[in-house]
């Protein structure tokens, strides 16, 4: 056991493998209070509190309403519309709170001023209740400051969820134990206060049982940039072994977002409509379009802050590393069983496969297969093994992603039944027939490019006429090429697999915001010349990547908006599984919904896993996806449309990537016991 007085980091140093809670005794030795290992993380009317939260920030009204109802419930509009969790006011009883008259000649001068600006500007108790009433009708936490404990009772029977103790009230010890007895979360600012009295204070309110958070705070309207002492922030994360905060009163925005970088979980600024209003709080607050700029940047902060263990390369990174980094190729053909020597290797771009730093893993080994001058050299190579093409059993009509280089190779190597052609831009102009010759005996699909000569994205929805007329054109070329190739191939109207477009550059679009695209992509469908092909827009991730570089998506991303499409249209879709997890999770919904609301509508599969909520196009079995269940339920609903595995550099190093998709697969969909019958066979 410890004593509740007890510093944080003597309590700490009781902890082991084998002690994770330790009874906190006070003065007489009664159980006051137990203490946990590492931070205990609670929620303030449903939302959670921790370091491994976003931050919670609060729209500082207080009094900047004026007195007004009205502007007091508008302010909660802008706070709710720039991304703010709760509004707060503040209530105290004036009779009761002040000892001197405003008007008394012996009034000091600030406190005249101060103590006027209360009178006149106060909401009554009935108002600001409704104020609190409606804003949490706006879906905000409404939260309040009683400055006395007459506001703290009516405040406690009209049920609020959670209280602050302002800068002001941090050293009186009566009204934060009174607070502290509704068991409610309690946010306590510092401003004002010495060492000793937070020290002081964060014992009290560890003793007291409530779940708090201490606010760094310097109360100074405006505060100089310079003492702001942001790195205080942790010595009070010592002080209360809980989340921090911070509550600003500094110009401008910047230090607020920095103070997410250091840790505040808590973020509390000022906001009004016009920093010119009678009243000293307006001063220092943020105008709607400053709280909105401010939530946006600590928003892209957290995003950033990442985490100190091991580095990995992101899905963008690897887009790069393949076009501008160096691998290791052979430099003159190296025969089979034969010790590589320094001189039979070279470094050159692109960099598909071993990294130049493996050049000494290869050296003296020998290849069980010849490599020809300029092949690159892959982890097979070295003994990891490598997955060969084998016959496939499948439900579902499948093939692999091609280029038309490579197709009667992968066409030779196993028993795929159809072929999707990845196009690029530069193979609409190619002369496809040097490669493509005579009959295939394969169904089609065609894969139309994204990206066009002059950095011209496709894209069908965009607001700049020219630039989605350009897309129109661009895709009846890829059209016109389908139309040529299907002579030699079994499928009478093949399908052209799209991103249609509809990207934005800063942030996701609502519904209101996304209705102009679709309506822009229905003319742009509507243009086309589509007899003899099928058009399928492809279900898309929140934010893909593109070359190397990573956009903002809208259409195409609800699961939910996807059938509705269809169903309006009749049109059918590519459905991305990797893509669409990757949404739902980004949303928050489910996945397994999702295939339900999706099979229905899906002429074609491609198959890839994902992580978290841009990890895309990943190794089957390497990322969140449920694949048996995945096969459940999508097989329930469709059993005619056609599939290809699109793992990412699936076709390198003879389709080793593609063969370890299908493989695992197969076995996910045949189950253990006929997955390895399979194997051995």
């Amino acid at each position: 056991s410890a004593r509740i007085e007890d510093e944080p980091a003597g309590i700490g140093a009781l902890f082991d493998e084998r002690i994770a809670m330790v009874p906190l005794l006070d003065s007489v030795g009664r159980l006051a209070a137990v203490a946990s290992a590492g931070e205990i993380g609670f929620a303030i009317d449903g939302i959670p509190i921790g370091d491994d939260q976003p931050t919670f920030f609060i729209a500082e009204i207080g009094n900047n309403h004026n007195g007004s109802l009205e502007l007091a419930c508008r302010l909660v509009d802008e706070a709710a519309a720039a991304g703010a969790q709760c509004a707060k006011f503040q209530m105290r009883q004036m009779s009761r709170l002040y000892a001197i008259d405003a008007a008394a000649p012996s009034a000091d001068l600030g406190a005249a001023y101060t103590l006027d600006l209360l009178a006149r500007f106060q909401l009554s108790n009935d108002d600001l209740l409704r104020a609190l009433d409606y804003t949490h009708r706006r879906g905000l936490v409404p939260l309040c400051t009683p400055w006395d404990e007459e506001s703290f009772r009516l405040l406690e029977d009209h049920g609020v969820a959670a209280y602050k103790i302002a800068s002001a009230d941090f050293t009186n010890h009566d009204l934060i134990t009174e607070v502290a007895s509704a068991r409610k979360p309690m946010i306590c600012s510092t401003g004002m206060a010495s060492e000793s009295e937070i020290v002081d204070g964060a014992r009290l309110l560890r003793g007291l049982g409530a779940p708090f958070v201490l606010l760094h705070c310097n109360s100074t309207y405006p505060t100089p940039f310079k003492d702001v002492n942001l790195a205080y922030l942790k010595r009070l994360r010592e002080l209360s072994g809980g989340p921090v905060g911070y509550s600003g009163h500094e110009r401008d925005i910047n230090v607020s977002i920095a103070a997410v970088a250091m840790g505040a979980r808590v973020v509390e600024r000022h906001i009004t409509m016009d920093r010119l209003m009678e009243g000293n709080d307006h001063k220092v607050s943020l105008l709607p379009d400053e709280f909105q700029r401010m939530i946006e940047g600590a928003r892209q902060v957290e995003a950033a802050m990442g985490s100190a263990a091991d580095r990995t390369i992101s899905q963008g990174e690897l887009i790069n590393r393949e076009t501008l980094a160096k691998s290791l190729a052979a430099a003159v053909d190296i025969p089979a069983d034969v010790p590589i020597q320094p001189g039979m290797l070279k470094v050159i771009s692109p960099g598909q496969g071993l990294q130049p730093n493996r050049k000494r893993e290869l050296i003296g080994r020998r290849l069980s297969t010849p490599k020809r001058a300029g092949d690159f050299f892959f982890d097979s190579d070295l003994g990891a093994g490598h997955r060969a093409a084998r016959p496939f059993d499948f439900p579902l009509a499948w093939g692999v992603p091609v280029r038309f280089h490579d197709v009667a190779e992968m066409r030779a190597s196993t028993n795929l039944q159809l072929v999707e052609f990845h196009l690029s831009y530069k193979d609409l102009d190619l002369d496809w027939s040097r490669f493509v010759e005579g009959a295939q005996g394969l169904a089609l699909v065609v894969h139309a490019p994204e990206l066009f000569a002059g950095d011209h994205t496709l894209d069908l929805c965009s607001a700049d006429t020219a630039y989605r007329l350009r897309s129109i054109a661009e895709l009846q070329r890829v059209i016109d090429l389908t139309r040529a190739l299907t002579p030699l191939f079994d499928t009478p109207r093949p399908c052209i697999v799209t991103n249609v477009g509809g990207f934005s550059e800063h942030r996701p679009l609502d519904v209101a915001a996304r209705a102009p695209m679709m309506a822009r992509l229905h003319e742009s469908l509507a243009a086309l010349d589509c007899d003899g092909v099928e058009i399928l827009p492809q279900t898309m991730p929140p934010f893909p990547w593109h070359f190397g570089g990573q956009r903002l998506h809208n259409l195409f991303v609800d699961p939910a908006e996807v059938a509705r499409f269809c169903e309006q249209t009749g049109m059918r879709v590519c459905f991305d599984v990797s893509h669409t997890k990757l949404a739902t999770t980004h949303l928050g919904q489910s996945f397994s919904d999702a295939v339900s609301m999706i099979a229905p509508h899906t002429a074609h599969l491609h198959l890839a896993d994902a992580a978290g909520i841009d990890g895309e196009g990943l190794q089957i079995g390497e990322g969140d996806i449920d694949w048996r269940a995945f096969w459940r339920g999508f097989l329930a609903s469709n059993t005619t449309a056609t599939m290809i595995p699109e793992v990412w550099q699936g076709h390198k190093n003879g389709g080793e990537g593609a063969w370890t998709a299908l493989d695992r697969l197969e076995r996910q969909l045949k189950g253990p016991a006929d997955a390895a019958a399979s194997s051995v066979a």
